[in-house]
């Protein structure tokens, strides 16, 4: 009976799956990122030799990009060869990482807190760079869902996840609240609280020391007032749907208050891009763990990656 060869590895098809990896193995700085995360990990003195730093970033990165557990990505370095590539396991006898050893992986990044130090890391390229230009900021938040299902071993919800409406729809999960730098469009800051909590409170958290302007939409309101807020930050916040809804647009004065808005409107939008490569894109749609720390331990590595994608195609061209 002929035997066939499976082949893995040798088709020429460029996928959007390589094409994307192709591009990010280009923008990610690894060098920074391995030295960031390689003294917090174990030097392998006893039992198996531990897999390579760089090797488990990449692993955790891909399992960010494609939205994958940890058994799933197991089981993806099994099935998919450019997934083995890109972690630099291609030897076909070679010894690939299990569900525990990218758990374990996991476990360091948030018990030393350095996913916020990965997405200052990423920043810091990015403005090393030209890119982020610290002249001002836009905020914004979005609610996250979390199960709402009791069918758990616990027998109840996350305690640490809230009920929040928007409109006339209530959603159960986490906020996430992010700066954004207003002429280039990365995130710089990150913050993760429950659904219940008021998007102003966290509004003066996001502004940086360098910030002298701040855009935001209506559910801003009277940020500027609140007791953390700095006297040298000039808050742009959107008016209220409503009281919009009643310029005379033949008036020419609220004709041109109607134009000012449109104007803010533009420069908010920027805001969108992020939370749409994180869950659209990225597919982070849900919650993946139980509380706050972790899952937004998740989000500061979801963003430094999301900032990484928007501004690859600068990137590629500053290396070429």
């Amino acid at each position: 009976m002929k035997q066939h060869s499976l082949g893995l590895g040798q088709t020429a098809k460029r996928t959007r799956r390589r094409e994307f990896l192709d591009e990010m193995e280009k923008v990610v700085p690894w060098a920074d990122l391995v030295a960031l995360v390689s003294p917090f990990l174990p030097e392998g003195k006893r039992g198996r030799p531990p897999f390579s730093p760089e090797t488990m970033l990449r692993i955790h990165f891909m399992q960010q990009w494609f939205a994958l557990s940890d058994p799933a990505m197991e089981e993806a370095l099994h099935d998919m060869p450019v997934f083995r590539q890109f972690a630099g396991l291609e030897g076909w006898d070679e010894r690939l990482p299990d569900e525990s050893t990218i758990l374990r992986f996991r476990h360091v990044l948030e018990k030393h807190k350095l996913a916020a130090q990965i997405l200052q890391t990423v920043n810091d390229l990015l403005s090393a760079k030209g890119v982020m230009l610290k002249s001002g900021t836009v905020v914004d938040a979005t609610l996250i869902a979390a199960p709402s299902s009791t069918k758990n071993s616990s027998g109840e919800r996350d305690p640490e996840m809230k009920q929040s409406r928007k409109g006339q729809q209530w959603y159960f999960g986490m906020k996430c609240h992010i700066g954004v730098d207003i002429e280039s469009g990365p995130v710089h800051t990150v913050k993760g609280t429950s659904g219940a909590v008021n998007d102003v409170i966290e509004a003066n958290s996001l502004v940086r020391e360098s910030d002298r302007e701040v855009f935001a939409d209506a559910g801003y309101q009277g940020a500027g007032k609140r007791p953390d807020a700095r006297g040298d930050v000039t808050w742009h916040i959107a008016m209220r749907p409503g009281l919009r809804r009643t310029l005379d647009l033949s008036d020419p004065m609220d004709r041109l208050v109607d134009q000012l808005e449109r104007v803010k409107a533009g420069i908010r939008a920027r805001v969108e891009h992020p939370f749409r490569v994180v869950k659209r894109q990225f597919g982070h749609a849900k919650v993946r763990y139980r509380g706050l720390a972790k899952n937004t331990a998740q989000l500061h590595t979801l963003f430094a990656l999301a900032n990484l994608w928007l501004v690859r195609r600068k990137l590629i061209g500053a290396m070429a």
